[in-house]
């Protein structure tokens, strides 16, 4: 059955106030005079509408991320770096908000994932003094902005529950100004703020929880550059139970008298899907037609990437962990089969993930077939050749050319020339993920270990004091991450816990 189209709403005025009217013009005026718009100039520059109908969530946060100058770490399209409702992908499938939208405690997660700082406050864990107060500071301020879930009902407006940044605050009339991302739908509008604490202070369906708000900010240190924590395929369940839960009670074992044996038990005792956990963050572009040099920014960005990997394998811990997996009696192929993740397999995957996303498509890769893939050498601008596999990607009878831009260990042996079969490619493998893992989990989790002398030694393997500092960011910025996430256990009403 076809549904009759639909342009725009008309804003129910009273209780709202279109921001364009001259009562709204003169409300900002006013706000602006008195310093509580602040954080509106950054907001507006940014602003996007929702790309979808349940999108609400996804876009506010793209908003403010943006507004707030936060890398991503990854390409958008081509070689932009930005955030992206398609960017948000981590804590709950793309398919699933666009058929079901999101949650409070999702973007909440998301935020996290993303690189932000988040403060969240359900209606009833604080007060509308609280919100109040939270709102005339951020909107004073361009270094923190702030995302309400509402409920459309009190302001008479059809729908039922939304997200949305708060853009100002106009403190002698105690109004805020929602800026809708649903723009197809309402206008920006100024509310009473007690109105917009009655929207908030409603149940979530979904979850039985209050709608709230949260305040998202930089964080002072850099994201990661190689490794992300991800959480959106569910494998963070079991990892988070196994940090939390099984590697504390494996320390309790009194057999564990050197580190070699405290290392066995861990690798042993690994879910399967650990390496799902912490992935590694690839540059996708495009594969260029005519020119395929790498651009100044690209190769810095990949001797970056380059310079971790290193420094990764470059500590005792990673010596160790590569040695219980691998011993040294395997043969060439044996080691390559098991020592390094199957290239052409990772490379598909990719590729067909780049191809998808570089061709819009939000919700998944399904469709995308990896016809072929290849390393071959580009040219860094006079740095000298870098790997690159390249990838054609086949969808509904389209071709669609993928470049990843690979990083490698800086001591192998140059790869140009080769082929998939011939040479071992040390991309990052599941040694360093696991060796990143062990680096990343809390200091205070290894205190359980009963020989004192096993401690002190194992503390020492997996301390960040004495990390060159490229890693050391790194380790503490998955560490952040994985520290919420190991908080929240899945539950929809985590809050961020202390700083590790």
């Amino acid at each position: 059955m076809e549904v009759a189209s639909l342009y725009r709403r008309v804003l129910p005025s009273p209780p709202a106030v279109e921001f364009a009217s001259a009562e709204g013009k003169r409300l900002f005026a006013e706000a602006l005079q008195g310093g509580t718009m602040e954080g509106f100039f950054n907001l507006i520059s940014y602003f996007q509408t929702q790309s979808e109908p349940a999108f609400c969530g996804l876009a506010s946060l793209s908003v403010v991320l943006n507004a707030l100058a936060i890398d991503p770490g990854r390409p958008w399209k081509g070689p932009w770096r930005w955030f992206d409702e398609s960017m948000l992908d981590c804590c709950e499938p793309l398919h699933k908000v666009k058929a079901e939208g999101i949650t409070f405690g999702k973007v909440v997660c998301l935020a996290h994932c993303a690189g932000a700082r988040v403060q969240s406050f359900r209606a009833d864990q604080t007060t509308i003094h609280d919100f109040r107060a939270h709102l005339a500071r951020c909107a004073s301020s361009q270094d923190c902005h702030l995302i309400s879930s509402y409920h459309r009902s009190p302001f008479k407006q059809t729908g039922t529950g939304h997200f949305s940044p708060i853009g100002g605050y106009h403190a002698e009339k105690d109004m805020a100004l929602i800026l809708d991302v649903a723009r197809f739908k309402y206008p920006p509008h100024w509310v009473p703020l007690t109105l917009l604490w009655d929207a908030m202070n409603t149940t979530d369906e979904a979850t039985g929880l209050l709608r709230g708000f949260m305040l998202v900010s930089r964080r002072s240190s850099a994201p990661s550059l190689l490794y992300t924590v991800s959480c959106g395929d569910g494998s963070w369940k079991s990892m988070a139970k196994y940090c939390v839960e099984d590697v504390p009670n494996l320390l309790k074992d009194e057999g564990l008298d050197n580190v070699t044996t405290l290392l066995s038990r861990l690798v042993e005792s690994l879910p399967a899907n650990a390496g799902d956990l912490i992935k590694c963050v690839i540059e996708v572009r495009r594969k260029e037609e005519g020119g395929s040099s790498l651009s100044n920014e690209e190769k810095e960005r990949l001797a970056l990437k380059e310079k971790v990997l290193q420094q990764i394998r470059d500590t005792d811990l990673f010596r160790i962990v590569h040695e219980l997996q691998y011993p040294k009696g395997l043969c060439d192929s044996c080691s390559f089969s098991r020592d390094e993740d199957s290239l052409a397999q990772i490379a598909a995957t990719v590729c067909c993930q780049g191809a998808a996303f570089l061709s819009g498509n939000l919700v998944s890769r399904d469709g995308f077939c990896c016809r072929e893939t290849c390393i071959k050498c580009i040219q860094a601008n006079g740095d000298g050749l870098k790997t690159v596999i390249s990838g054609t990607v086949v969808s509904k009878g389209n071709e669609q050319g993928v470049d990843l831009l690979l990083p490698t260990s800086s001591s192998e042996t140059s790869l140009c020339n080769s082929n998939l079969r011939s040479k071992i490619v040390k991309y990052p493998s599941s040694t360093d993920v696991l060796t990143v893992l062990l680096l990343v989990l809390q200091p205070n989790t290894w205190l359980g270990i009963k020989d004192e002398k096993v401690k002190a030694e194992f503390q020492s393997l997996v301390s960040t004091d004495n990390l060159p500092d490229l890693l050391k960011q790194e380790i503490l910025h998955l560490r952040r991450q994985l520290h919420y996430l190991a908080g929240c256990k899945g539950q929809e009403s985590c809050q961020e816990p202390p700083s590790p």
